[in-house]
């Protein structure tokens, strides 16, 4: 009766620290990638070639072209082997989660905000919006806080932010 009525941790394989270090993945997405892995990999090998990688991704949604998938694999495939195992496979779906937008798309997002504020279409914000915008946003800060950022921001005492003054302050 050895193992009877025992419960098997599925996750025991799965070091949840080294690959969220790793990836910056939460542990809910860590579970669901481990998932797909142990569907693709079929043999039960505890690794997919690296060849079945790109059926593999798109099947999961994401579409790498040829050559970004061919660096991505040769990055990490550290060993060379071709056997992507699970904490490789994660590093590599992890850079289709956790992509940062581009400067450009960041740039065009705060543009708009920017707009929103900017209602005369002048140019720029006053320092009292920008303070409303930041205290919306961190609702932690106290007064002191608040004061202590606009003075930076607000070098010359003119009341009023431009755009790339905000932009610098938003990334």
């Amino acid at each position: 009766m050895a193992g009877h009525g025992q419960h098997v941790d599925p996750w025991a394989e799965v070091d949840f620290d080294e690959i969220q270090d790793q990836t910056c993945l939460e542990v809910d997405d860590i579970k669901v990638l481990f998932n797909c892995f142990q569907l693709f990999d079929s043999k039960h090998q505890d690794y997919l070639l690296a060849d079945d990688i790109d059926e593999v991704m798109r099947a999961m949604g994401f579409r790498p072209t040829a050559t970004e998938l061919a660096a991505l694999i040769e990055e990490i495939d550290e060993d060379g082997s071709g056997a992507i195992e699970f904490g490789e496979f994660a590093q590599l779906c992890a850079k289709f989660l956790v992509e940062d937008p581009d400067p450009g798309t960041m740039q065009a997002e705060l543009k708009q905000a920017f707009r929103v504020f900017d209602k005369a279409g002048t140019g720029f914000i006053t320092i009292v919006q920008f303070r409303g915008i930041i205290a919306e946003v961190d609702k932690n800060l106290s007064e002191d806080d608040l004061d202590g950022i606009i003075a930076e921001i607000d070098e010359d005492g003119s009341g009023t932010m431009d755009f790339e003054v905000f932009c610098e302050m938003m990334m």
